[in-house]
């Protein structure tokens, strides 16, 4: 079926229930970034396949917001589907909400799905509209009717994540959380977040594309933890687990009912901007309610354990052999001419990563992108798009793996022929950008946002900039991004803290021409202690050679230089016990100056 079919569906319904402006965002009841197929009614009724982005429906027109990231897939994407592009953060383009009450005329009603509408973004939009004498129907609902195919709710079994991978029980876990609760004056809390839930529970699963998490909600307090979760997806292994660690095991869909009977003496910490609007709506009216921008849990999470940090560093290394070879087999078929596409790299890295010990899935969908391809920043191939690499210009490929030990994410940008002054102008200035952030030296109490010129500053001098942020957190066999600290441009007041794993990630893309990105994953470690505090640095964690034909030498400071052949060395010394002969060759010329 047609988008332009599927917004006629929705058009009926929304007359029939006289709603004039229906959104429809890109998240499900857990408000998560990667969601189950059930809840991809954003997708289903635009085709626009990006993580992010919000469909408005008038019984005229039809728009969608997203960010600069998915730009040029959403033009692609979108044509002849009835839905206009709105490119946020672009000067010129309206809000979504100030577009949608141009739209509609006083006394109209917007409709909206509350259960997968953040508590946050729902109350703000129902100010908002009613500031305006516009009324917000906040469960209108029509999907299950008009979407005939909808996959059901997933119901795979999950299982538990051994303690010698996650470092810690699940009781000393809510003993710390319940810590932290206490800190801020509140006795229990509601989890929505599926990987706060996994984190806690120990529990992992495959209900999400690439994200090995199981779909339930939990509440913890002081009298008790309770898991509310499908019966159908426990195993006799995790009902023995969680119950011998004092978790009481419910349906799934009784949160709601539990939460709406909380009794007074329940001080309540909730984050509006992580839980469904329906769900923060059914709190008891008695409990108190302390709203929170961040929940103690992520900040807990972010911090790794001894045995998570050897975890990732065992992750990086059979990550980094299976880079090697796949390095090893591309650089084969082209000098054979061989024909390779952008979905053949995509099949022989995970064939390459499913070789190594504890591999579980991709951590997201392989980025292989070549010539113009790698300026869209989160470019999927498909069979229509499937460009063949030729033996000139740049292929930029960024993949990661999740293993039971860690969580991988690199980019690499590969010459697979010959390139242009100006590529290895561009790909020197990212480099130098990268080892600059690398080896920042900071004080206790730095935020992201202070950080992000270190990776910026070249591209800056050459008037150039990426849209996208810096670095992100990265999960502990868990979310490939994962809060709360972040590096980039806008503020996030989270400071940098030791035992955080945090991307580094600059880049720059040239729409129709190439797109250049080089990203590690960094562990902040401390540095030192002096009379004016304690300093932070940052160990590099990913084990992957870095293309030095495209290096401008003549950039390049003597301290740069020596960085990046101390990084090589690095990488040799930690991936050679796991090479053959051949490939240790391979891997020392690889690393030549060019």
């Amino acid at each position: 079926m047609k988008s332009t079919e599927k917004l006629q569906l929705l058009r009926k319904a929304m007359i029939a229930e006289n709603i004039q402006a229906c959104i429809i965002p890109s998240t499900d009841p857990h408000i998560g970034e990667y969601i189950p197929a059930h809840w991809e009614t954003r997708q289903w009724i635009s085709g626009f396949t990006g993580s992010a982005g919000t469909v408005v429906v008038t019984l005229e027109k039809a728009g969608l917001w997203t960010d600069s990231r998915y730009f040029i897939q959403a033009e692609e994407q979108l044509k002849n589907s009835g839905i206009d592009l709105f490119k946020m953060g672009l000067e010129g383009t309206p809000g979504l909400e100030e577009w949608i009450k141009n739209q509609l005329s006083e006394g109209d009603t917007v409709g909206l799905e509350g259960n997968v509408y953040s508590a946050a973004d729902a109350l703000s939009l129902i100010r908002f509209f009613n500031n305006h004498n516009i009324q917000v129907k906040p469960d209108f609902s029509p999907y299950s009717s008009i979407w005939s195919e909808r996959p059901p709710i997933p119901e795979n079994k999950g299982f538990i994540l051994a303690e010698n991978f996650s470092g810690e029980s699940t009781s000393g876990k809510i003993k710390r959380v319940l810590e932290k609760l206490q800190q801020q004056g509140c006795n229990s809390t509601i989890l929505v977040s599926l990987d706060m839930i996994a984190w806690l529970f120990n529990l992992r699963g495959n209900d999400v594309d690439y994200n090995p998490v199981v779909v339930s909600y939990a509440f913890v307090s002081e009298k008790e933890t309770v898991l509310f979760i499908q019966s159908r997806k426990l195993t006799s292994e995790i009902v023995e687990y969680l119950t011998g660690e004092g978790v009481i095991l419910a349906d799934y869909e009784k949160i709601y009912s539990y939460v709406n009977k909380l009794s007074a003496d329940n001080i309540l910490l909730v984050t509006p901007n992580k839980m469904n609007y329906q769900l923060f709506t059914a709190i008891s009216a008695e409990c108190k309610v302390i709203e929170a921008g961040i929940h103690p849990i992520d900040s807990l999470k972010a911090i790794k354990n001894s045995t998570e940090i050897e975890g990732f560093q065992k992750a990086m290394q059979k990550d980094g052999v299976a880079l090697v070879r796949f390095l090893m087999w591309l650089e084969k078929q082209l000098n054979e001419n061989a024909k390779v596409t952008e979905l053949d790299i995509s099949e022989k890295l995970k064939e390459f990563r499913s070789e190594q010990e504890y591999f579980f899935s991709e951590s997201f969908h392989t980025i292989a992108g070549y010539g113009p391809h790698g300026a869209i920043v989160h470019y999927a191939a498909t069979p229509e798009t499937n460009a063949t690499i030729l033996p000139e210009g740049l292929l930029l490929i960024d993949s990661g793996a999740q293993y039971l030990d860690g969580t991988t994410d690199i980019t690499r940008t590969i010459a697979v022929g010959s390139v242009t002054d100006e590529m290895k102008k561009d790909f020197t200035n990212i480099l130098k950008g990268n080892i600059q952030l690398t080896n920042a030296k900071f004080p206790k109490g730095t935020v992201g946002m202070q950080l992000d010129i270190l990776a910026r500053q070249f591209i800056w001098e050459e008037g150039q900039n990426f849209l996208h942020g810096t670095g992100h957190g990265i999960g502990s066999f868990l979310n490939v991004h994962e809060g709360p600290q972040s590096i980039r441009m806008n503020y996030n007041p989270v400071a940098i803290e030791p035992g955080m794993v945090t991307s580094n990630e600059p880049g720059i893309y040239k729409s129709g021409k190439y797109g250049i990105r080089i990203e590690n994953l960094i562990l902040t470690i401390p540095y030192k202690s002096t009379e004016f505090g304690e300093y932070y640095a940052f160990e590099v964690l990913t084990l992957c050679p870095i293309d030095t034909k495209l290096i401008e030498w003549d950039l390049m400071t003597p301290e740069e230089i020596q960085w990046l052949d101390s990084y090589h060395q690095k990488v040799y010394d930690k991936l050679s016990p796991f090479l053959s002969e051949h490939e240790k060759e391979w891997l020392k010329e690889s690393v030549k100056h060019q």
